[in-house]
């Protein structure tokens, strides 16, 4: 009709939606209005890769302080046990180095463990959970009882263990290595479970059967259909478990079974020579004991936010 009274119809073209790096500024403001406190999570997790990053001249090859007012082992004869200041702004400890330094280098180590620890464990997770809800039956159940195991002993007492038997002796950067690969095994076996039931919810999808119905391969169903929707899961679950990497391996060295000194690892911070030494000086242990809690909440937050926006069922949610 409207063409036979000569009248053209002009609809309004629809504004072009931005993507790519264009869309992470409204992406990331809107985050922020729907998950305040994941919000703050994500801007400790941010601050504490800075500091990882930039605390020194690392990445250039060098080894000069850059965040840090000194190295992290640098002592200071006849400043030792000072107080806030405005050239310690955290004080000083009982050899007279600087804590603030140190928490800076201690953020360093943090980050290394969480990240590899999460690498192995996510590894772990995606290789024996996701055959293991795909194809159940006999392989299912010789898996389940494995991590069952790993599971029955609690996670501390067994990490305890394994670095007394495995890195007793070992150098620091062995250890690192084995606390790594132990913290790892261990959360992996948590993994496994959540990537097995994430599998199975998958897998029971009408797409699943229709790629089954044409003839797919299990190797391409896993990889193609799988696979992707599972990864969501993995994410959350990997940003939760850098915290809990960062709390068992601030246990461990504060039992002494960590990164050996002068290293600064925040749970041998913590661990401060002698009763009288805490009375007397009680900050030198509050500071590292504030950046071991800080992390964990980061981390924590930021996690249970972004489980609520990949998961499509937790998309309303706040």
């Amino acid at each position: 009709m409207a063409t036979t009274l000569g009248i053209s119809v002009h609809e309004p073209a629809l504004p072009e939606r931005p993507h790519g790096l264009a869309a992470w500024p409204g992406a990331i403001l809107k985050f922020c209005r729907r998950k305040p406190l994941g919000a703050f999570g994500g801007v400790i997790v941010v601050a504490m890769l800075f500091c990882a990053l930039f605390v020194d001249t690392a990445l250039i090859g060098g080894d000069e302080p850059l965040l840090a007012p000194s190295h992290y082992n640098d002592q200071s004869f006849g400043e030792e046990n000072l107080g806030i200041s405005w050239s310690h702004p955290m004080g000083t400890d009982q050899l007279g180095r600087d804590i603030f330094s140190r928490i800076l280098y201690g953020a360093r180590i943090s980050i290394i463990i969480g990240l590899g620890v999460v690498l192995i464990a996510s590894v772990i997770g995606l290789v024996l959970g996701t055959p293991s809800g795909y194809f159940s039956g006999w392989s299912d159940t010789i898996v389940q009882r494995l991590i069952d195991v790993v599971l029955a002993i609690p996670a501390l007492i067994l990490v305890i263990y394994c670095v007394t038997v495995f890195a007793g002796r070992a150098t620091a950067y062995s250890r690192m290595a084995w606390i790594i690969l132990i913290i790892g095994v261990i959360l992996g076996a948590a993994t496994v479970r959540v990537v097995r039931s994430a599998t199975i919810a998958t897998a029971n999808n009408p797409y699943v059967d229709a790629a089954r119905t044409i003839g797919a391969t299990h190797a391409r169903i896993i990889f193609i259909h799988i696979v992707p929707n599972v990864l969501p899961v993995v994410i959350v679950f990997a940003t939760v478990g850098l915290g809990t990497a960062i709390l068992v391996e601030a246990a461990i060295s504060f039992l002494g079974l960590g990164i050996p000194p002068p290293f600064p690892a925040w749970g041998a911070m913590l661990n401060i020579s002698g009763s009288s030494q805490f009375r007397a000086y009680p900050m030198q242990a509050i500071w590292p004991g504030l950046a071991i809690a800080f992390a964990v909440y980061g981390f924590n937050m930021f996690g249970d936010a972004l489980r609520d926006v990949l998961d499509p069922r937790l998309r309303g949610s706040r």
